[in-house]
């Protein structure tokens, strides 16, 4: 029988640069291209696809070329005219995100800033609402791969299956009637070594015993848990990624609840508390 993971994080990156050609070179354009103005569809959003639009002239006349900073995967949508394109890529940095667009010859034709706020997510529970916010400057890839299971809707219908009082209550690996469900992403890097304490309040990762296992399991720390913070690369602790920004009374309710020993598994509230949607609010 599977036992519950223990915890863990994960390494830090820095912002991505991804570069796209609009087009490719067709020769006897007469016209000089330019680019007048660059523009998003939508809020832009970490982890999510983000659509930008560029507007100019002549732009199927000669290469330009558009940069991102704080994205990747950019490249072009099918369809475009001379005088506009859209291209799409994957936020992957917080704050500024810039998007430049040069000539051929490496000219600078215009560049424009967007924000991306701190990323957020709403849990609806079967005891309230949990809002929860997240340090993608801190632990990028655990942030990413957290708002990647929600996006998918992997959380919805899952259970808060192990609640120890003064310490943690854990969730995201089983559904209802302790059914394990499957991790759809592969495990990720730990990224215990960024700063981050296990103080209450704080979400962290699950994990089996190695280091880089942590795939969709989750915990909230209800105190401050220092013996779960890094300690060297032979003690790595476990990742804090984010906290409860409001909700914590819904989390200590859990931990009144009362546990036990189910399915071979320890400390399973005997009453289901469920995880009934989770959504990226930024």
């Amino acid at each position: 029988m599977r036992q519950f993971k223990t915890f863990f994080p994960f390494g830090r990156t820095t912002a991505l640069l991804a570069v796209a050609t609009l087009v490719a070179a067709c020769g006897g354009g007469e016209d000089a291209p330019s680019v007048t103005e660059i523009t998003v569809t939508g809020p832009l959003a970490f982890s999510k696809l983000a659509t930008f639009t560029v507007a100019g002239n002549a732009l199927d006349s000669s290469n330009i070329n558009l940069t991102t900073t704080g994205c990747r995967g950019l490249s072009l949508l099918p369809g475009g005219t001379a005088d506009q394109k859209r291209v799409t890529c994957t936020v992957t940095g917080v704050g500024a995100l810039q998007v430049a667009a040069k000539s051929a010859a490496g000219e600078l034709l215009l560049t424009r800033s967007f924000d991306v706020p701190m990323p957020e997510v709403e849990l609806q529970t079967t005891l309230g609402k949990l809002t929860l916010e997240f340090y993608p400057d801190k632990a990028p890839v655990t942030v990413f791969n957290f708002l990647s299971y929600v996006n998918a809707g992997f959380y919805d219908g899952t259970l808060f299956h192990r609640v120890v009082p003064g310490f943690v209550v854990q969730g995201g690996g089983f559904s209802s009637g302790l059914v394990y469900k499957k991790p759809t992403y592969n495990p990720i890097a730990l990224e215990s070594a960024n700063g981050l304490s296990n103080v209450r309040g704080t979400l962290g990762m699950a994990r089996g015993a190695a280091a880089d296992t942590a795939t969709s399991e989750f915990y909230v720390n209800l105190k401050d848990n220092p013996a779960l913070d890094y300690v060297s690369a032979t003690a790595p602790g476990y990742a804090v990624f984010g906290r409860i920004k409001d909700g914590m009374p819904v989390v200590d309710a859990m931990a009144t609840m009362p546990t036990g020993p189910v399915s071979g598994l320890l400390n399973v509230p005997l009453s289901e508390v469920v995880l009934v949607k989770a959504t990226q609010t930024k």
